[in-house]
């Protein structure tokens, strides 16, 4: 451990017990727990992001939409506004976040609306949407004011909560044992080629309870980059650009590792801009990027971003500085090993049926 870790010691500690102590005033019926007439599924996680949470609450719409009418709520961290908001398609990053626009985007089917409290969130949802079957809370494993009907907790494969510390000497939220609370629990962004010796690993490593289900997922990468400009497809697969063009990625997400690696194995030509997590793009930085693509010496080039990166650029106020430049961005979904999908698939589908 670093030194300036070890010195943060106390303080993780005593941010740590605070924590501690408002998790067993809910245990203990102290502070108390909204519960709500349709089935409430809570994804989140112990630390302070990077684990997948949008990918696989689309992977869950994608599960639920075909059967139920289903809403996702979420806080809409980064937006400028405040209170309950319903998204639209016409809705921006500015407005609702990045994170419930891209969802929204994907699923226009669907509910989607951001507030900073969960509680009065479900309460609009199911006044203003009263065919509401089930709701989806994006990052709410500690809004311990509603009660979750189930809660989904994820851990990145590459830092487990396991391995980690209280912020803020590491990135957890709350001490480990919290996991305790989760119903199933995902190890997220695993290796595509996983053994059954690194699941017996990694479910050792955890200690998960008698009651609770483990699952591992792995990113897939559509075949198509999409232009940002025009949202459609570029007309060539993906491996001809990374073959053909210099690539410059542009990612302001909390663990860009991922991406990063996936691109860089397979170009010969790479540079990489990373700006902090939800990071709202000025036409400062935009300047800045086009200044590094244009000394690019390559003919062929190219920009690449992430789903959630090109629902900021595509703000307004940028639109068209952006749309002077190459922007590509590359889809992900989310996938589960072997059989896990399968059984997660009706565990989920059976819990909102039962509920």
């Amino acid at each position: 451990m670093k030194l300036y870790k070890i010195l943060l010691l106390p303080i993780s500690l005593l941010y740590g017990l605070i924590i501690l102590i408002r998790n067993l005033f809910f245990d203990y019926g102290i502070f108390s727990s909204k519960p709500f007439k349709v089935p409430v599924i809570v994804v989140g996680n112990l630390s302070t992001g990077g684990t997948g949470k949008t990918p696989h609450i689309e992977y869950l719409v994608r599960v639920l939409k075909e059967q139920y009418n289903i809403a996702v709520l979420s806080r809409g961290y980064g937006r400028k506004t405040s209170g309950f908001i319903l998204a639209s398609m016409e809705s921006t990053a500015r407005e609702i976040g990045d994170e419930p626009l891209q969802i929204k985007k994907k699923n226009p089917e669907i509910t989607v609306a951001v507030c900073a409290s969960r509680v009065k969130g479900i309460k609009k949802i199911l006044a203003e949407k009263e065919t509401t079957d089930a709701i989806l809370l994006d990052d709410a494993f500690q809004h311990r004011h509603v009660k979750a009907s189930l809660s989904i907790l994820l851990t990145d494969y590459s830092r487990l909560y396991a391995n980690d510390f209280m912020l803020p000497s590491g990135n957890l939220r709350e001490f480990a044992n919290g996991s305790a609370r989760a119903d199933i629990i995902i190890v997220t962004k695993t290796p595509a080629i996983f053994s059954p010796l690194d699941r017996r690993f990694l479910i050792d490593r955890l200690h998960p309870k008698p009651n609770q289900k483990v699952f591992f997922s792995y990113t897939s990468y559509g075949k198509h980059l999409i232009s940002v400009n025009t949202g459609q497809p570029a007309p060539f697969e993906k491996t001809y650009y990374f073959e053909k063009y210099a690539v410059l990625l542009i990612t302001g997400i909390a663990n860009a590792a991922n991406i990063e690696y996936y691109i860089k194995n397979q170009t010969e030509n790479f540079r990489h801009i990373a700006f902090p997590d939800h990071h709202k793009y000025s036409s400062k930085d935009l300047k800045q990027i086009k200044n590094l693509f244009d000394n690019i010496a390559e003919e062929n080039k190219i920009i690449i971003t992430t789903e959630k990166d090109a629902m900021r650029l595509m703000d307004a106020g940028l639109k068209e500085q952006a749309s002077q430049l190459p922007i590509l961005y590359l889809p992900i979904k989310v996938r589960f090993h072997n059989d896990d999908a399968e059984e997660f698939n009706t565990y989920i589908l059976s819990h909102v049926k039962k509920n």
